[in-house]
């Protein structure tokens, strides 16, 4: 199972890597650009143990520990986990 997980920075924090990169943007010529929001972005696989069954619940419980315990510093940082869908 592949889930994505995007880390953004909470209201009111600030962010001056968007910042810069719209004043960039804005030198460069391109006047509309009005705001940035920095982001990071994870695609992490998980595969269940020998003999056990694929959980979803279960995989988004574990994703959504490490986002706590490493991915995400939970004072600055809101978080979104989504489970990617396999075509066909």
């Amino acid at each position: 199972m592949e889930l994505n997980v995007t880390i953004k920075l909470k209201h009111g924090v600030a962010d001056p890597e968007g910042e810069n990169t719209k004043k960039a943007l804005n030198l460069l010529g391109f006047r509309d650009v009005r705001s940035v929001k920095s982001l990071k972005s994870f695609r992490i696989e998980i595969v269940p143990g020998e003999g056990e069954r694929e959980d979803e619940e279960k995989v988004k419980q574990e994703v959504e520990e490490m986002c706590r315990k490493l991915l995400a510093n939970p004072v600055i940082h809101d978080y979104e986990i989504e489970v990617v869908k396999k075509e066909g």
